[in-house]
């Protein structure tokens, strides 16, 4: 029988020093300076204007977690952004999620730090902990934050997006409204995928000008539309495929089910509601990074929660779907998927 030790409680219960320090590095622009090519420890040190004492433990901390690659060792080592570091930290490359960790700096850290009273409360610990309007009437006021918070959403999902592309079978269908559809990126990205499809991204106002802009900088302007819809007042655009790209886990029981419904609205019959989400497992025994989300979902709103998908099957039989069905997209994320 194996020794039983302490060390997965440790690396859980410590869990925010690795953390911490990969959202710094993020945030700090290390990825990207490293883009440009490899560099000593004392070259990233002024580079990134840090203290001496930065140099070597923070570089070299980075590289003991697989972040950073190191040539040599000393003061003459130099240092280089490691495969998934190039390929998804580096702001200069499609596949950015930077963004991500971005907020966890800014934003998450802090708040998860009150884990405890909301727990106690049921209350969010965010911005909005002291009253005030809500946490998206917020970031939605502050031009900065919206970007930077919608740059994360994108970035990461991009990967999920382009996993429902080549996954789901969209020959069957010619439209599709992504309902809280950000940057456009899930719209756009079937859209490269298919190009048969003609796609909506149905978002509020303030949301609009910025898919815009990333559709037309795309070149898909003819196939992609930004549609003013605030859908929890608005019905739903009239579309084959109806997508929520974590959306629906942003809120309550009772308005999952109005969303559910004003989707079941807007498709024909046959047309498909797809949410992308991290999906619960229907045991609620091994989905970390879902149970996590759907913690940090109490942390930031309150009573929104994330579920699993045969929480989602029934809302929808509810709501008069024929069937449902989960399917498995990229890393811990899957779409839950209706046909009315």
């Amino acid at each position: 029988m194996a020794a039983v030790t302490p060390e997965r409680i440790l690396q859980i219960g410590l869990g925010f020093w690795p953390a911490r320090t990969l959202q710094t590095a993020a945030k700090f622009g290390l990825f990207t300076l490293l883009g440009k090519g490899g560099m000593t420890g004392e070259q990233l040190r002024a580079g990134l204007e840090l203290a001496p004492r930065a140099n070597p433990d923070f570089f070299d901390a980075l590289v003991a977690l697989g972040m950073l690659d190191r040539d040599g060792d000393g003061p003459n080592a130099i240092y280089r952004n490691s495969a998934q570091s190039a390929a998804f930290l580096d702001k200069a490359s499609p596949a950015y999620i930077g963004g991500f960790l971005e907020m966890g700096h800014d934003r998450l850290y802090p708040f998860w730090s009150d884990l405890g009273t909301a727990l106690k409360t049921g209350k969010p610990q965010n911005e909005t902990k002291d009253g005030g309007t809500s946490l998206f009437d917020q970031l939605y006021a502050d031009p900065a934050r919206l970007r930077q918070f919608l740059s994360a959403m994108s970035g990461v999902s991009a990967g999920n997006f382009m996993a429902l592309a080549a996954k789901f079978d969209f020959s069957r269908y010619a439209s599709l409204c992504d309902a809280g559809g950000a940057e456009g990126i899930l719209a756009m990205t079937v859209a490269r995928a298919h190009p048969h499809m003609r796609c909506i991204s149905a978002d509020l106002p303030v949301v609009q000008p910025i898919a815009q802009e990333k559709i037309a900088a795309a070149g898909l302007a003819d196939r992609v539309d930004a549609a003013v819809v605030d859908f929890l007042v608005d019905p739903l655009p009239k579309a084959d495929v109806i997508t929520m790209g974590m959306v629906l886990h942003d809120w309550d029981l009772p308005t999952k089910k109005m969303l559910i419904a004003k989707a079941y609205a807007a498709l024909p019959p046959g047309g498909a509601l797809i949410a992308i989400e991290q999906l619960i497992d229907d045991a609620r025994r091994t989905s970390v990074a879902g149970l996590m989300m759907s913690l940090n979902m109490l942390v930031e709103i309150g009573d929104a929660f994330d579920y699993t998908g045969a929480d989602f099957a029934g809302w929808c039989r509810e709501a008069g779907f024929a069937r449902s069905e989960v399917l498995h997209l990229a890393g811990p994320c899957s779409a839950a998927i209706a046909y009315k």
